[in-house]
């Protein structure tokens, strides 16, 4: 965070980080007033961070690989790619010259709904900058495309040069704040901890030796594939913990009927959620002030956690009641407390073994670490990637896989606003809050609140192929038109009751971000909302 205060240029694409990391936003803006960083917005709807930006392309949802293939058509054409550093530090260099050698700005304009002379603009700015740095947020990841997105940022910061120095990178803003975190100790399907995958032998048979057990080599079930599971009866037990999917998942009709089926659903939470309300049991767990630990955040950095007050109730910390649990079904764990915890994690984690709750008191550590006399690792890949060299990867541009028609003529995109955070368990049980923004809206552009006799304040109905809900229309030239904006934390409004399955096919990650929608109004939005039951009831 503190590099991005160091750029020359930053190129913010599928962020609104004034509402949804608003630190990161902060440091943004105070890059462009104090430090005279231009700043590149590239984002379908008028945010924040516009009125600071240099300049702001207003994309259609789901179309960035077409803007980034433009910008890096311009940037060899014009000869402002970093040779040296593609020759040093890259491979797969000429694949990459092939894709985008066609794909001109007036192609990615066509595409994108930009003029061409923007995406040149745009280009220009990037690779003028001595050093330009990409942030980006769940905008990118959140498409049938969203890897795509991803290895095409990837390639434009190659391109440039912009890697391994202070103010460049390509770098994500994590959804929540230990997601991180989570992901490094092996909260992913085929990953043990520091993404030692399951699969490799080597790696496997060190846990083993350590836990004394057998571990299966095949990957887990990513989130969707479980919900597919058990709506087809092939799961038979669900543990759900500090996960509310059915708010945050998408196309939740489909969610509902797949718990159902689930032969028994254990929730673990600290709020009775709406997937609480349907598990069979409820384990209440502690609070992040309630116990110790660590949370690794964005920029890699593990920082301690301390216990600040008791837990309520019969609520017990996570891991004291999974260390239970475990003990009942035949395998005892040793010590569940924090720094013993973090001292098994530096004995089997590459990336952490130099991380002690010792060093921890002195101050936060960014891994990797690889000893205790390591200092930590503010940047990475400063001589080299973890792969030897960086490979460019030819990227083409593929649509979204809903696409707006004659029946439902709007593409409906989703995300948060400043107030709540997430599915609302914490932030609606707060009162101030929740008279700020007490109830879910649609965003509208004023010309097609016009064609469809809509005023601000008006009740409408948006309708997918997947549900229905009723909601307020806000309409507002924030949005572009033929677009529509809902946020995701409200139950009795829910949007992923419209959002779409349809999934990456490498990350398995939902088209949160577009889908085709129609607005209702009048007895047609009356109709349709009683159509589409509430998840809250």
């Amino acid at each position: 965070m503190d590099d991005l205060e160091t750029a020359d240029c930053i190129l913010v694409i599928g962020s609104n980080a004034t509402e949804n990391h608003p630190i990161v936003g902060l440091r943004i803006k105070k890059a462009v007033m104090k430090s005279n960083c231009k700043l590149i917005v590239a984002e379908p709807r008028h945010i924040r961070l516009c009125y600071y930006a240099n300049q702001w392309m207003r994309q259609r949802p789901g179309t960035d690989v077409a803007l980034i293939n433009g910008m890096m058509n311009v940037i060899l054409s014009e000869g402002l790619a970093d040779e040296a550093f593609i020759a040093e530090r890259t491979e797969g260099f000429e694949d990459l010259k092939k894709a985008v050698a066609d794909f001109t700005p007036e192609k990615a304009a066509a595409i994108t709904g930009l003029d061409a002379e923007e995406i040149r603009q745009a280009a220009r700015i990037f690779a003028a900058a001595e050093s330009a740095a990409i942030v980006y947020a769940m905008g990118i990841t959140q498409h049938t495309t969203g890897v795509d997105n991803v290895l095409s940022l990837a390639n434009l910061a190659m391109l440039t040069g912009n890697l391994g120095r202070p103010g460049t990178g390509v770098n994500p803003l994590r959804g929540q704040n230990n997601v991180q975190g989570a992901c490094d100790m092996g909260g992913l399907p085929g990953d043990l901890t520091a993404y030692q995958k399951v699969a490799d032998d080597t790696a496997r048979a060190k846990f083993e030796k350590a836990w004394g057990v057998t571990l299966s080599a095949k990957p887990g079930l990513t989130l969707m594939e479980m919900m597919e599971a058990a709506h087809a009866g092939d799961i038979k037990a669900l543990y759900v913990v500090g996960e509310n999917p059915m708010i945050s998942d998408p196309d939740l009709h489909h969610v509902a009927e797949a718990l159902k089926e689930v032969g028994l659903l254990v929730v673990q939470d600290i709020f009775l959620t709406e997937t609480a309300r349907m598990a069979d049991v409820v384990l209440p767990a502690a609070s992040f002030a309630e116990k110790d630990g660590t949370f690794t955040n964005t920029e890699r950095r593990v920082q301690r956690v301390r216990k600040a007050v008791e837990a309520p109730g019969n609520a017990r910390e996570d891991s004291r009641i999974i260390a239970d649990l475990s003990a009942k079904m035949g395998y005892p764990m040793p010590a569940t407390e924090a720094a013993d915890v973090m001292a098994e994690i530096a004995t089997l984690t590459p990336s952490y073994a130099g991380i002690t709750y010792g060093r921890l008191e002195k101050g936060s550590l960014q891994w990797p670490v690889p000893d205790v006399e390591h200092p930590g690792t503010p940047i990475l890949h400063t001589a080299r990637f973890t792969r030897g060299k960086g490979l460019f990867h030819a990227v083409d541009y593929r649509p979204p896989a809903e696409q707006p028609d004659a029946e439902y003529p709007f593409i409906l995109t989703t995300g948060r606003v400043l107030t709540h955070y997430h599915t609302g368990s914490m932030t609606r049980r707060v009162k101030a809050l929740e008279e700020l923004a007490p109830r879910n809206f649609a965003e509208i552009n004023p010309a097609d609140a016009a064609n469809l006799g809509i005023a601000d304040g008006d009740v409408i109905a948006l309708e997918t192929r997947r549900g229905a809900i009723r909601l307020e229309a806000k309409v507002t030239g924030n949005i572009l038109a033929g677009v529509v904006f809902v946020p995701f934390h409200y139950a009795e409004a829910a949007a992923n009751l419209l959002t779409s399955a349809e999934l990456d096919p490498v990350a398995k990650i939902p088209e949160y971000k577009v889908c085709a929608v129609k607005v209702l109004t009048g007895k047609d939005a009356e109709l349709s909302g009683r159509r589409s039951e509430s998840v809250a009831e």
